[in-house]
């Protein structure tokens, strides 16, 4: 039924994002194509001046690197997609770009700010022109 999966990880917590590939994998057999993803935030303009450029390289190498790392960890094919930008956005244009035919992707238990500013997650789910599975 599902034959593109995106699975947005967070780098910091790879633990969720090993949960989701399998939960991908079991949803989507064998023939699905499970995409992952990871987005670097931008950093605000006033911060960025303070900044070197080669942190920024650094960082986005490492990134990469990671999201390549769990890729092959754990035995997706499908393309490591590393976007930069808010979350929320870059999630919902990964999932258009790719013809998503679902997103699973992980939820924290809400904090205070999460009531004021919503969470990413809750951002995909109202905006996801696919079925989004959400993993706490």
């Amino acid at each position: 039924m599902f034959k593109k999966i995106l699975v947005p990880v967070d780098l910091t917590h790879n633990e969720l994002g090993v949960q989701m590939i399998n939960l991908a994998k079991e949803i989507g057999g064998d023939s699905a194509e499970i995409i992952l993803t990871h987005v670097v935030h931008d950093i605000p303009s006033y911060a960025a001046v303070e900044i070197s450029g080669e942190l920024l390289d650094k960082t986005h190498k490492w990134a990469k690197a990671e999201l390549e790392k769990l890729a092959k960890d754990n035995n997706v094919s499908g393309p490591a997609d590393l976007r930069h930008g808010s979350a929320g956005s870059a999630i919902l244009e990964a999932a258009t770009q790719h013809g998503a035919d679902l997103v699973i992707i992980g939820s924290h238990k809400p904090g205070v700010a999460d009531y004021f500013l919503g969470s990413t997650a809750g951002r995909v789910v109202r905006h996801a022109q696919c079925p989004v599975l959400v993993m706490r």
